[in-house]
């Protein structure tokens, strides 16, 4: 039954991917040209039956934990992969930011690998040659572009590459976390570019960890499991549901919830010791990634093992450069101002709203207090766990006053 596109950029109707993995190059070759012997291999499923279709003019955004099939699912819209079982239909041309400069030769120049990737799209000479002024002013690396890209930096290279990718003037753009190259400035011209293919009513495939960007790009959401289609509908519902398998990941593996770092640094005397650190959501789930706005309960447990006049408990918050952005303890509070037994286990719970701006940040936090004037640590752990803010709204600077404007 033939597949009707109309109002549709991209339809899939029970795509599977199955890969098989051998143990040995010898298995493999037994497999490939049929020569006598067992078969040896294993078949993994990385994508299980997905259908699904994207309306023209849709930004539609893809997410899901590392495992899930999210660059399979991309490789298979792109024609990089071909469907084990399965339909994939595209009506428009196709812009891919996946592998970055997969298709450069290191021994042209830039200028000529431009012309090398637009003809692989389909563009001819004259073309390619309108475009060009534009690739150059978008990627800007100036008179490197007639040298041979095996000299270029790393940084040069893929502004190159992502200022090709985007300025062909596709009809579906395919994007893997591609827009957090270069510096911050590039960045920012890379997101502006998206958000232009955007108003211009481009059809957008989005996969990406950054839950802020899914959130503010994104009118529909698709999330991905272990190859399997969860569940779609829109950036809330979907990120919601997202947190939620992770933190039934969390559960299942033993793991501690809210991204708690392997690798902490600590130190103290160990008249304390911290003993368990989580976040909680609204929602009272554990989780590492907050909405905007909303208040979130950060725990941390305590055992007392020797007596205490008066401990102070801390916690703090940095972003991922180390700049201290905010934090407090029960000295501050004025909440906690008695003394402790060894042998006493406490539970301390910090309950704010989060209103630093959409991105990544690390917690400390700290057993402290004064024996005879002198300050003591009885245990500290830096940058113990991780969280994610998810915004559709920053403002300038770290953190959001919850302006009200009004223009009259």
């Amino acid at each position: 039954m033939a597949i009707i596109m109309g109002e549709f950029a991209i339809r899939m109707q029970e795509v599977s991917k199955v890969y098989k993995l051998y143990q040995r190059p010898s298995d493999r070759l037994v497999d490939t040209f049929g020569l006598p012997g067992k078969r040896k291999f294993k078949e993994h499923r990385a994508l299980s039956g997905l259908s699904f279709d994207v309306k023209k003019g849709e930004t539609i955004g893809i997410i899901g934990t590392n495992g899930s099939g999210k660059s399979t699912l991309l490789k298979i819209v792109t024609g990089v992969l071909s469907p084990t079982e399965g339909e994939v239909l595209i009506d428009g041309r196709i812009s891919a930011l996946l592998e970055l400069g997969a298709g450069f030769n290191n021994e042209y120049t830039g200028r000529e690998n431009i012309y090398l990737n637009g003809t692989m799209m389909g563009f001819s000479r004259e073309e390619i040659e309108t475009r060009i002024p534009e690739i150059l002013k978008f990627a800007d690396i100036g008179d490197f572009i007639d040298q041979p890209v095996k000299s270029y930096s790393s940084g040069m290279f893929v502004r190159l590459a992502f200022a090709v990718a985007i300025n062909i003037e596709p009809e579906i753009l395919i994007v893997d976390e591609a827009l957090s190259v270069g510096d911050v400035f590039f960045q920012s011209k890379c997101y502006k570019k998206f958000e232009e293919f955007k108003s211009q009513g481009r059809t957008i495939l989005f996969v990406s960890h950054d839950l802020s960007s899914i959130a503010k790009y994104c009118d529909r959401v698709l999330l991905l499991n272990k190859g399997v289609l969860l569940g779609e509908g829109s950036p809330k519902e979907m990120i919601d549901a997202y947190k939620r398998v992770l933190v039934g990941q969390e559960e299942q593996s033993g793991a501690a919830a809210g991204g708690v770092n392997p690798d902490v640094q600590q130190y103290g005397n160990g008249k304390a010791v911290i003993t368990e650190i989580f976040v909680e959501d609204e929602t009272g789930l554990k989780n590492n990634s907050l909405l905007k706005g909303t208040f979130f309960t950060v725990h941390m447990m305590v055992r007392i093992a020797e007596d205490i006049e008066s401990p102070i408990f801390a916690f703090s918050i940095k972003d991922i450069k180390g700049t201290e952005l905010t934090g407090t303890n029960s000295l501050l509070e004025k909440s906690f101002l008695r003394p402790v037994k060894a042998g006493e286990e406490l539970h301390i719970t910090f309950r704010q709203q989060m209103n630093l701006q959409g991105g990544e940040y690390l917690l400390s936090f700290g057993v402290t207090g004064y024996e005879s004037d002198n300050f003591c640590v009885y245990h500290r752990l830096y940058d113990a766990v991780n969280i994610t803010v998810v915004s559709d709204k920053n403002t300038v600077g770290y953190f959001d006053m919850n302006t009200v404007m009004v223009v009259e």
